[in-house]
């Protein structure tokens, strides 16, 4: 009898993991279910569709419903809402229009994605305060910031730092407000970040740092913002204050919450009910560097979470996951910044005896025209010598290559002269003939080298 899966969830991890049950088990039905009318969809375009640079919102998602079932040979159920799961009959059930649909599973994959977190704060419910979620939101959103003159951009990370730099582009007013002394705040340093605080000022960004903002008001639509300093005039607000796991179907499914209130799994993708699996921003995962239990709602990892569950709910145990860095990139305005591992305040906190150098080099070789520029920060720890995290910041795409090969030499536990011995490339157009990655480990080697 051909195995029943059922996928929860069409983003990153949800479409990855229907495909993979898919391509190693022919026979399988698979079933894959999305309450929005977008399957395999990108909500880290969304600000890029408000500020304008991509031009329709439909191309946020790679495959139509349509496309998906196909090519594929899935069951795609778009406009489908989970409501519940019975884990001792087997059934998922769906609202789909007037109707209530079940559907029997032998292997159950949730990957629900994450949700924004809302303050508790007075205010909140006020129309005019917006968060980012699906793709086939984005058309109202870029309405809603078409309609203002002055936005407030509630967070100071990856998504705030994004919506601030489109808003611009509209011609907005854009206050940031950010309750940390610094943006990026749980993945940065404070020095690295001094850099882009002055990029944000430099494109007309009003920053607000270390202010919390601890309301809002209007009678019905929110007409300005209360912080712990005092009040502004807004038109609108985005928050961006960050992402919590969605896991309100998890709970019906009776499954383990882990230490970080994600869903808890094992390297299979397993959770504590045998035959569930979780994966992706629902799922909570732990590091590379010490197998300590984190949360990361990155679609890189969503996606790889996706391949192990749908490999492991047709095959058995056949993958495993081996954890995260954390490996990000964004733009803000003209700099690229990136990072991979721990920060040092984060590698105190973890126990490690961190120390770090700091190194601004060029991306290409100095008489070369039009070249780059690019500040370095690898932070090691002082008992091992291996290498725990890196923060790039520069003005050349470039910064893209330099994070993925720091993310790839931490990965496999490379220590600073591993960094130092990398066989990294040279060419006049495209680096110096010593790479910025190991000048920083020169520094760090502390005269070693």
């Amino acid at each position: 009898m051909a195995r029943k899966v059922v996928v929860i969830g069409a983003g990153a991890a949800g479409a990855s993991a229907a495909a993979r049950a898919r391509r190693l088990d022919p026979e399988a039905e698979v079933t894959l279910i999305e309450k929005g009318p977008l399957i395999s969809h990108a909500p880290c375009g969304i600000p890029y569709y408000i500020g304008g640079v991509v031009k329709d919102a439909g191309e946020l998602a790679i495959y139509s419903p349509e496309e998906f079932a196909r090519e594929r040979r899935i069951n795609v159920r778009v406009n489908a809402e989970a409501i519940d799961v019975d884990s001792t009959r087997h059934l998922v059930l769906t609202r789909e229009g007037n109707d209530v649909v079940k559907y029997e599973w032998d292997a159950l994959i949730i990957a629900t994605g994450a949700k924004p977190i809302i303050p508790p704060i007075e205010g909140s419910d006020l129309k005019g305060i917006l968060t980012l979620r699906l793709p086939h939101e984005a058309p109202r959103l870029r309405e809603e910031a078409l309609r203002a003159s002055r936005v407030a951009v509630v967070g100071g990370g990856y998504i705030g730092l994004e919506l601030a730099e489109a808003l611009r582009a509209l011609g907005k007013r854009v206050m940031l407000f950010e309750m940390m002394p610094h943006v990026l705040p749980t993945t940065f340093d404070e020095d690295m970040a001094k850099l882009i605080h002055e990029e944000l000022t430099r494109n007309g960004v009003e920053l607000h740092l270390g202010e919390r903002v601890v309301g809002f008001k209007g009678d019905d639509e929110v007409k300005g913002i209360l912080t712990e300093r005092g009040e502004y005039e807004v038109d609108r607000v985005f928050m961006g204050v960050g992402v919590k796991p969605d896991v309100d179907l998890a709970l019906k499914a009776g499954v383990k919450l882990g230490e970080t209130k994600a869903v808890y799994v094992n390297e299979y993708m397993e959770t504590s009910v045998p035959g569930i699996y979780a994966a992706g921003d629902v799922a909570e995962t732990w590091s590379m560097i010490n197998g300590r239990r984190m949360y990361v709602a990155l679609a890189p990892p969503a996606n790889k979470m996706g391949q192990v569950a749908g490999a492991n709910a047709v095959k058995g145990r056949f993958l495993k996951f081996p954890g995260v860095l954390g490996t990000a990139i964004t733009k803000v305005f003209n700099l690229y910044v990136a990072r991979t591992g721990l920060t040092e305040r984060q590698a105190r906190e973890w126990g490690f005896k961190p120390y770090s150098a700091t190194v601004k080099v060029k991306t290409t070789a100095h008489y070369y025209p039009e070249g780059g520029s690019a500040t370095i920060r690898l932070t090691a720890d002082e008992d091992t010598g291996r290498v725990i995290g890196a923060q790039v910041i520069g003005t050349d795409r470039l910064v893209a290559g330099y994070i993925d090969a720091a993310a790839a030499l931490i990965g496999k536990g490379a220590t600073v002269d591993d960094f130092f011995f990398a066989d990294l490339s040279y060419s006049p157009p495209t680096a110096p003939v010593w790479h910025g990655l190991i000048v920083a480990a020169r520094v760090l080697s502390r005269g070693k080298y």
